[in-house]
């Protein structure tokens, strides 16, 4: 691969311009008297590291230059020079040479060859003849020479460099701005409430404070608008690319890889993207963590890909890209997939469930698995696998100190792939305030997928919970406050829903009103509070109260873990041995259809679309098929016609559950060969297991 010159010449131009004063102001020591070793050491750094940098870059007029200063600076650190004015004096023109060249590869021109009698001067000093570069050309000599004097500016430098500590103290100081300015809104608030109160009263004092509450507000607004540009633009001077975390990722893949006897190539992309340092700080170990997987997990060795008819060389690819306002990470494989069967038995052999409940978990469930502490699926420990360490320290840096969220996705013989989504910086970010319960609590933006208000009469009953028909999902409904344990609201006609979102999986939460959506400042918890599992952070609001702010990753597990064992006594014996193929992309609704029908004794294995519902069907035999239509790479119509082309899913139940109602959508099914059609907004479980008990017989 060529080396793209233009992404590091203005890093070099930065870097020379450093060294070139490190090599000034060397001099100058050097010429009052210093005696200190130390100096002359310095300024021979400097022009050796010019050097080298120019000449990895193609820029030998630059290289050669420096090369030669190099040499002369080496011989007086050597001792074989004495420091005199005159030496002082062709030591500071050929850094002035070197400047005017570092100069001209800033302003993009052409870059002219060292100046030939300067080099000459220098190699006569250290005693041999050496070959010089190619004299100046005359066009550029008279360039040069014509140059007026009045024409000669000061060089304004493009970039500073600021101390990480003076920067983070900037950041801070913004963010304290963004809480102190939640006051002033708050005085806002307060102030147009007295005015309400004071509205039967009467004279010029409420005309007066009306003007004034106007009057503060609109400069409260313009405060805003020009605090929230001021925060903006001294983010952007924290922001650094993922490249420096990225970059190395191949070199460590290549060399781990040969470690243990595999061949691997890692390929990245996405790596100009920006984050803040904060994050980009914390994301090495995460990043090593699951590289180290994919090598050491994922990956199989060469001999065994050939038997499988994969090429010798795996392929872990990382990438980034840019989505709503964060960043999505992604490292992929295209490995074996996660070992699903020994990620059941460990869970077992670990007390976690037993037989019959492991039986149960979803793919989705099985793999998060992987995530807990210690949770390792290898047979040996080595310094790749097996410590039982990497997935839980990815988890907890993600989602508890990163504010983000991590999804996985397994599919067996063709790899394994980890999404983290990120937001951009973690210095302010948009949090929804709600209040349920009688307590206010916060959610991050990036979580929030939507906020409805819908009449209680649209919410389906479904296993023994609400659930909320979204964008074609199946979605559970679940109090807020009764998962805080904290006082219910009584019913109303219409409910205020949140819907959280991490990965594909959605939650509605019910919460009694909607308080405010700004930026705000989210503070660690203290130590004494690390341990709460729901809570990420605390805000302050205007009235200086603190609010924690909910981890939307863990309520999702928490709603998940209390719907397990929720089967009705004495129903599962009788249906132990009917097993149900549940094909939807939605993982929602797949979980939802799984607990109803577990609830009444089925077996259910999941599918998330109609290749992967068609390769399982294949290899086993199910008793009933239910199937979403619109799904990707195979739709329910297209799953259905090809099983029913299948010998021993000829008569076997298809119940097709979307939400296309359209009589034509329901002709196709029938024609395709379906023996149900049930709409999604007029689901019911008590429907769908009738449906199911009569097809069955």
């Amino acid at each position: 691969m060529a080396l793209d010159i233009k992404r590091f010449t203005a890093r070099f131009v930065d870097e020379a311009r450093d060294h070139l004063q490190k090599l000034e102001d060397g001099l100058a020591l050097l010429h009052q008297g210093a005696s200190d070793p130390e100096v002359v050491n310095s300024i021979f750094r400097s022009a050796h590291t010019i050097k080298g940098s120019s000449r990895m870059l193609k820029l030998m007029p630059i290289s050669d230059a420096a090369h030669l200063l190099e040499d002369v600076l080496g011989a007086l650190r050597e001792g074989v020079l004495t420091y005199s004015s005159s030496l002082g004096l062709l030591l500071q023109r050929a850094t002035d040479a070197l400047a005017a060249q570092v100069e001209q590869v800033a302003s993009g021109e052409q870059l002219a060859p060292p100046d030939c009698a300067l080099c000459a001067e220098l190699a006569r000093l250290l005693g041999h003849d050496q070959e010089l570069p190619p004299a100046t050309p005359p066009a550029v000599a008279a360039k040069v020479a014509a140059h007026p004097a009045d024409e000669i500016k000061l060089r304004a430098a493009e970039s500073v460099r600021v101390p990480l500590g003076r920067l983070d103290e900037l950041v801070k100081l913004m963010g304290e701005m963004v809480s102190s300015h939640a006051r002033l809104r708050q005085r806002v608030s307060d102030c147009r409430a007295i005015e309400h109160e004071q509205l039967a009263a009467s004279g010029k004092g409420i005309a007066r404070l009306a003007a004034f509450s106007h009057d503060l507000k609109d400069d409260v607004l313009a405060q805003e608008v020009l605090m929230e540009e001021l925060h903006g633009k001294a983010l952007i001077l924290r922001m650094l690319p993922l490249a420096m975390v990225f970059d190395s990722a191949p070199h460590m893949v290549r060399d781990l890889a040969r470690s243990i006897g595999k061949e691997i190539d890692c390929v990245i992309s996405g790596n100009d993207i920006e984050l803040d340092r904060q994050l980009i700080d914390r994301l090495g170990d995460p990043i090593v963590h699951l590289l180290r997987n994919a090598v050491g997990h994922g990956i199989e060795a060469p001999d065994q890909r050939e038997r499988a008819g994969k090429p010798r060389r795996g392929r872990v690819s990382l990438s980034a890209r840019q989505d709503a306002g964060g960043v999505i990470i992604e490292i992929a494989d295209d490995g074996q997939g996660l070992p699903l069967a020994a990620i059941r038995d460990k869970a077992v052999k670990k007390g976690l469930f037993n037989a019959e409940q492991a039986m149960a978990l979803s793919e989705a469930e099985l793999s998060d698995l992987i995530l807990l502490p210690g949770f390792s699926t290898s047979a040996i420990i080595t310094d790749v696998s097996g410590r039982g360490v990497g997935m839980d320290v990815v988890k907890r840096c993600v989602v508890d100190e990163l504010q983000g969220s991590l999804q996985l996705a397994s599919k067996p013989a063709a790899g394994t792939t980890v999404t983290l989504h990120l937001p951009r910086s973690l210095a302010v970010m948009r949090v929804l305030l709600v209040e349920a319960g009688g307590r206010t609590v916060g959610f991050t933006a990036p979580h929030v997928s939507q906020l409805l208000q819908v009449p209680a009469r649209e919410l389906l009953d479904v296993a023994e919970r609400q659930a909320l028909i979204f964008h074609n999902e199946l979605v559970p409904v679940v109090g807020l406050a009764e998962m805080l344990a904290l006082r219910e609201s009584p019913a109303r006609e219409e409910e205020l829903l949140v819907v959280i979102q991490a990965g594909n999986e959605k939650l509605a939460l019910r919460v009694d009103r909607l308080i405010d959506e700004r930026n705000l400042v989210i503070k660690p918890l203290p130590r004494h509070l690390t341990h709460l599992p729901l809570v990420s952070g605390m805000v302050m609001t205007g009235r200086n109260e603190l609010v924690s702010v909910l981890q939307a990753p863990a309520l999702l597990a928490l709603a998940r873990r209390s719907n397990v064992g929720s089967k009705p006594a004495g129903q599962a014996e009788a249906l132990q041995r009917v097993r149900v193929l549940v094909v939807d992309d939605s993982l929602n609704t797949r979980d939802i259809e799984k607990d109803v029908l577990e609830a009444h004794g089925y077996h259910v294995t999941l599918a998330e679309d109609g290749i992967d519902g068609l390769a399982k069907a294949r290899n086993s035999q199910f008793d009933a098929v239910l199937t979403d239509v619109e799904m990707p790479n195979m739709d329910g119509f297209t799953l259905t016609a090809a099983l029913r082309e299948e010998e021993n899913y000829r008569d076997v139940p298809i119940i097709i559950i979307t939400s296309r109602q359209k009589e034509e959508d329901q002709r196709r099914g029938i024609q395709v060969g379906a023996d149900a059609y049930i709409v999604k907004g007029d689901f019911d479980q008590g429907r769908l297991i009738e449906t199911l008990k009569s097809l069955l017989g």
